[in-house]
């Protein structure tokens, strides 16, 4: 069920719609995952960009907290929508109330990642990786579409992973999720591009959030980004082509593992990075 939204609102003029980003994609952009880490970065990225937000997650709290941040420093409005991004009926609910404000961004950035052997997880986790990481932006993208290519302009930015490029143990279903939306992407950027919208997929490597810092045995792996530089580069891209990888360390990574190497060797490389991995914290956290 969609919970009644809170709204801050700020007072919104033409001025703030400047010709550029906010004047490309329109006034409300909706985050998925938005409460905390890569979510949080990139709202406050778009409302440093004059985009009114949509914040979508489960904890409204955070969510609240950052809404009320982001008007008072942005001067933008926000909603606050909490609710289970996989649940179809929450999806429904939330793209009608993405209808009346004409959302014309959509970044995508929620996931669920259950770590361990494939064998030894519970069924339900499986599949609720599928509803949260596939499920749900097919079903976000194919509502808001639509609309973007009535009135000529919008955009998509997909959070995909360099766990995805190949298979990834202890997090197979999760890199397989993340390999579908690069391709998902990629296949709509062509789509969609003469249509006045812009899709990106964000292929990213490890990023700062909550959710790594409470998985990781406290040693950054190489070319991990904080979250405020993979948004950046990402809202940098966006209209600029299908894929953007963050980081130089992690495009050099991307390169040695996906041309250089043998299939089996990049596999077995990920095996070693993902061995001692704890429990992800959930559909909030990249």
């Amino acid at each position: 069920m969609l919970r009644i939204p809170m709204s801050i609102q700020a007072p919104t003029t033409a001025a703030r719609l400047q010709p550029g980003f906010a004047g490309r994609y329109g006034r409300w952009a909706l985050v998925a995952g938005a409460s905390e880490g890569l979510g949080a970065a990139y709202a406050r990225g778009l409302a440093a960009r004059g985009l009114d937000l949509a914040l979508v997650a489960r904890r409204r709290p955070l969510l609240e907290t950052l809404a009320q941040r982001l008007t008072a420093e942005y001067g933008v409005q926000t909603r606050c929508i909490d609710g289970d991004l996989s649940n179809r009926g929450f999806l429904d609910s939330l793209l009608q109330e993405c209808a009346a404000l004409e959302v014309g961004l959509l970044v995508y950035n929620a996931a669920y990642a259950p770590v361990g052997e494939f064998a030894s997880l519970v069924v339900d986790d499986l599949l609720r990786v599928a509803a949260v990481n596939i499920e749900g932006p097919v079903t976000l993208v194919r509502g808001l579409v639509p609309g973007m290519i009535s009135r000529g302009r919008g955009g998509i930015i997909l959070m995909t992973s360099l766990a995805g490029n190949q298979g990834s143990p202890y997090i197979a279903t999760y890199a397989a999720s993340k390999a579908f939306n690069r391709v998902l992407a990629e296949g709509l950027w062509y789509e969609l591009k003469g249509k006045g919208v812009d899709v990106l997929a964000c292929c990213a490597g490890a990023v700062r959030t909550p959710g790594y810092s409470g998985a990781s045995s406290g040693k950054d792996a190489p070319g991990t980004l904080d979250p405020d530089d993979v948004a950046e580069q990402a809202l940098r891209a966006l209209g600029r082509g299908p894929v953007v990888i963050p980081g130089r360390v992690n495009r050099l990574a991307n390169a040695f593992m996906t041309r250089l190497l043998p299939r089996r060797q990049a596999i077995k490389i990920m095996a070693s990075n993902t061995a001692d991995v704890l429990p992800a914290a959930g559909e909030d956290d990249r």
